[in-house]
Parts: C-alpha cells; sequence; structure tokens
C-alpha cells in the first residue's frame, strides 16, 4: 500500500483549517474497505491534533446500513452541538454478528476525523470541512482485506464490496470529494 505523503495530509489539513463550516470542523475519510482510509486518518489527526472516530466501532458484516443511525445519533449529533460522543464500540471478536462492547467517549474537539466506509455520504457531506476519498483497485483491496482478516472471511469481504460499490454510485460519494488519494500501486 502506498503511504499517503506529507504534502497530501497538509493538504487535508489545509483544506480543513479554511472551511466555511462553523463550529467543529470534521474531516470524513472515506473509501471502500481496505484502501487505506485508516493509514492515512492517523497521520491527518496528528497534524489537526483530533481524535479519530473509526466507523468500524459501528458497522457489522451483516448489516451495510444500519449503523448510520446509531452513528449520527451518538457522535454526529452531539459533536455538532459541542458536547462530547459517547458510544458502545462494535465487539469484533462477534465476527458475524452486532455485538457491542466497551464504552468510548471522545472529547469535544476543534477538529474531529471520522473514518470509514461512506462517512461523507449525502446526508453529512454539507457540515464536512473536508471530505477525503481514498481509493484503490477492488482486487488490491481484497488482498488486503483477507489477509489482515483471514482468508476464511472471503464471503463477508466480497458481499460487503459489492454492497459498497451499490451504495456508492447511487450516493456519488466520491464526486463530492474534497482530496482525492489513490494508495494502489501505480496505474498505467
Amino acid at each position: 500500500m502506498l503511504v499517503p505523503d506529507a504534502d497530501t495530509i497538509s493538504t487535508i489539513a489545509q483544506v480543513a483549517r479554511e472551511s466555511p463550516v462553523d463550529g467543529i470542523r470534521i474531516v470524513g475519510v472515506d473509501g471502500p474497505s481496505a484502501s487505506g482510509k485508516s493509514t492515512l486518518a492517523g497521520p491527518v489527526a496528528r497534524v489537526l491534533d483530533a481524535p479519530v472516530i473509526p466507523v468500524d466501532d459501528f458497522i457489522s458484516w451483516g448489516n451495510f446500513a444500519g449503523w448510520w443511525p446509531r452513528f449520527d445519533r451518538e457522535v454526529l449529533v452531539p459533536l455538532r452541538e459541542g458536547r462530547d460522543a459517547t458510544y458502545r464500540r462494535r465487539d469484533w471478536s462477534d465476527w458475524r454478528g452486532d455485538s457491542l462492547g466497551a464504552w468510548r467517549t471522545v472529547e469535544w474537539s476543534p477538529f474531529v476525523v471520522i473514518e470509514g466506509v461512506t462517512c461523507t455520504r449525502a446526508a453529512i457531506s454539507d457540515a464536512l470541512a473536508c471530505r477525503v476519498w481514498v481509493e484503490a483497485s477492488p482486487l488490491e483491496r481484497l488482498e488486503r482485506g483477507l489477509e489482515r482478516d483471514g482468508t476464511e472471511h472471503r464471503d463477508l469481504w466480497e458481499r460487503w464490496m459489492g454492497e459498497e460499490q451499490a451504495f456508492f454510485a447511487t450516493d456519488g460519494t466520491a464526486s463530492r470529494a474534497d482530496v482525492r488519494v489513490w494508495t494502489g500501486a501505480p496505474e498505467g
């Protein structure tokens, strides 16, 4: 995976700082699974001195869209109102289910980075200070995911990749990005 360079990270931080959004400045790092969102979100958060809230704390393999209302209610609404966000993290020891685990509180901060599949969706896009789209080829992403999560989860990965592709096409997510980052092998 290509690691995002300092110029990319600096550009994202600059867009976030210059955004006309009032109050909290939320940076959304979006893209399909295993595209490199987490790899990028960490350095961006360090530059902005911001916490990172991963969508992986909410999603489950069996319910592609069902996690969003809880994410909105427990994270986005309180942060946008100037309050801390408190939520229960997804318990990933239950791979095929949707069990919840430990509680987490994210203190309100002038900048927050959210990262994960569909986090810059149309429903929240206008409230984000910076929308980042991270991508790589589907084959590379599948290989990365299976390497990370184990080949026994191939069925979950393949179904999920189809669901996210359909969502992104309908939502037009990538077309709204302020910054686009390619993390795959060089094209061409």
